[in-house]
């Protein structure tokens, strides 16, 4: 075809209303994005080669659509619309009459070339082609077809219906008009478009697949049990499913494809897919859709997990702890006297020592406005506030650590200091008391080193705010006593924690995940991929997360955070876990987060 046939999409004055959109390929993807469309009064054509896709995806948007009356999102004539609205073909010539076409087929170049090499015999010439990929490249799909400039991928979230999020990817061929196009219709649907250019992952998966990889590989190297990774980044970060839950939901063998183009074009090795995902792809073990991946399911398709032979046990078998009914929490700032409330609520006598009695009274006072703020919410009556508070005693000195059976420091994040500490508490606690550290960030053992009792020592990392946040990280050095490390988890218990174990190396579970993504969306906004609005958006609606990156960055302390990427960079040595420049560049500007007022966004001055 001569380019005189060629439309110019990138003059035409007004973008195409896209009314009647036709799908290749039936799959959940498909079948979900067609639920949006047809709800949304478009025309909605769905092509599989499948007669049982196609057969399984009306039946799924009949059963949709009848839940939506059931909750009264639709009335019965608004459904029976709907379902009108679709209808299903074998052959890619029923896309003849179609606005938008969109693809989602697997995950296979030559097979979406070839799906783009069809409807470019049978689409109009002005038709919008568009792929639902997540990981290959969408301008070579557009440079093969005979029209790139209508070329673009349009990537939705699962369940398409539920997740806001959609990524509109445009290639340096595509034209303006046809992604003004695509924007416009996702916003019809009720959806948030952002606007990336082509690179793998985009910015959604771009950021949460590395994330995963290192989650696959913590799990790969025994650092931790898969239910402990994905208990501590669901208590540790807000998060709505652990990583190798996720992977499971996702595929394993997808999860390997997307991060296998990542690596190709980052050459960042935290983007190298994890052995785990080949072998586990390789067996066919990828994930809920088999049954079995990291977890084992009833069956396949099934999210009901079935214990296995990783499963824990269900009786502990661990050895029997050390009795505890003193603690000694030392420090004087918000974790200190977060972790003493804790402590207190849960029947324990707390000695709360700073470095100075006036200092340790303050912390108290923060304790009991706390606990006034429970009973004012109904969380805890009058009398039980009375008798928490009773239970904290203020001390200027750690010498009224002699009779505590745990003391648990929560001084500054200094190694130095904590040393020190540790001196004194082996000098001033009675033989057989535990000594905890809440560090997040050092070394345990260099802590253990201090005294003369290694053995007793222990992490027990509580998140902030502490009587509020689910998670102990409890630490154990190769030094730990086992009896050590029960108490500690009998104690967690009791306070109403859930504890995950750990060994004793940078970041442990929580922060050696969290902070090479927080790292990676630093880098994304360094190079100008996307704003630090679309980065915190598409994480939120694509990912679930509480928070996006950045307004966690600032939240955090950028201080804080540089910190801990430095101690991974120093411990793991991989090039890609280096702090951003901009980080640091924030950094030696002062603007630290919201405590400064400004970090990566400015905030308005407290009162």
């Amino acid at each position: 075809m001569g380019p005189q046939s060629t439309p110019d999409l990138s003059t035409q004055a007004s973008s195409p209303s896209l009314s009647t959109v036709a799908i290749v390929g039936l799959g959940t993807m498909g079948t979900g994005i067609a639920e949006v469309l047809t709800r949304a009064g478009r025309e909605v054509i769905g092509i599989d080669t499948d007669e049982a896709a196609a057969r399984r995806a009306v039946s799924a948007l009949e059963s949709a659509t009848a839940r939506a009356v059931q909750r009264e999102r639709l009335t019965e004539r608004e459904r029976q619309d709907a379902l009108a609205r679709f209808r299903t073909f074998t052959d890619l010539q029923a896309a003849a009459d179609a606005d938008l076409v969109i693809e989602v087929v697997p995950e296979d170049y030559e097979l979406k070339r070839q799906v783009f090499a069809a409807l470019d015999a049978v689409v109009r010439p002005d038709t919008i082609l568009a792929t639902g990929t997540n990981a290959l490249s969408v301008t070579r799909l557009a440079a093969d077809s005979q029209r790139p400039e209508r070329v673009l991928g349009v990537h939705f979230f699962n369940p398409a219906p539920a997740m806001k999020l959609v990524e509109v990817v445009s290639s340096v061929l595509t034209a303006p008009t046809a992604v003004t196009a695509v924007t416009e219709l996702a916003h019809d649907l009720g959806k948030d478009p952002i606007a990336v250019g082509d690179r793998p992952g985009f910015v959604a998966d771009g950021l949460l697949f590395g994330y995963l990889n290192q989650a696959a590989a913590m799990y790969e190297a025994k650092y931790a049990t898969r239910e402990d990774i994905d208990a501590a980044m669901k208590l540790g970060c807000g998060l709505p499913m652990g990583p190798l839950a996720l992977l499971d939901l996702i595929g394993v063998d997808t999860a390997r494809t997307v991060l296998e183009a990542m690596y190709a074009e980052s050459q960042d090795r935290l983007h190298a897919p994890a052995p785990v995902l080949g072998q586990l792809a390789e067996a066919g073990l990828t994930g809920r859709k088999a049954g079995r991946g990291f977890y084992t399911y009833d069956a396949p398709g099934s999210a009901t997990v079935v214990p296995d032979a990783e499963s824990p046990a269900a009786a502990d078998e661990r050895s029997a702890g050390r009795p505890v009914s003193g603690v000694g929490v030392a420090g004087s700032g918000t974790m200190a006297s977060g972790i003493a409330e804790v402590f207190a609520k849960a029947g324990y006598k707390v000695v709360l020592a700073a470095r100075s009695l006036e200092k340790a009274e303050k912390a108290k006072a923060r304790i009991a406005k706390s606990l006034g703020r429970s009973v004012d919410k109904g969380r805890m009556t009058a009398e039980a506030r009375d008798a928490a508070l009773a239970a904290v005693t203020p001390a200027g000195s750690l010498d009224a650590f002699a009779d505590v059976d745990l003391a648990v420091e929560a001084v500054a994040e200094d190694l130095a200091v904590k040393q020190e500490l540790f001196k004194t508490l082996d000098k001033v606690c009675k033989p057989g008391a535990v000594l905890a550290t809440t560090t997040s960030s050092l070394p345990v053992v260099a802590c253990a080193r201090a005294t003369s009792r290694p053995q007793d020592v222990i992490g027990m990392h509580f998140f902030n705010p502490a009587p509020a946040m689910k998670l102990v990280e409890v630490v154990r050095t190769v030094l730990t006593a086992d009896d050590v490390h029960a108490t500690v988890r009998a104690v967690c218990a009791k306070v109403r924690k859930h504890p995950v174990d750990c060994g004793d190396r940078a970041g442990f579970i929580v922060n050696a995940l969290l902070f090479p993504y927080l790292n990676n969306a630093i880098k994304m906004v360094e190079e100008h991929y996307a704003t630090l609005d679309d980065i915190d958006a598409a994480m939120k609606l694509g990912g679930g997360y509480p928070m996006g990156p950045f307004e966690l960055l600032d939240v955090v302390g950028l201080d804080v955070s540089l910190a801990i990427e430095k101690v991974l960079h120093a411990e793991f040595r991989d090039p890609g876990l280096a702090p951003a420049p901009l980080l640091e560049h924030l950094v030696a500007a002062g603007c630290l987060g919201r405590k400064t007022g400004r970090g990566f966004r400015e905030y308005a001055a407290r009162r």
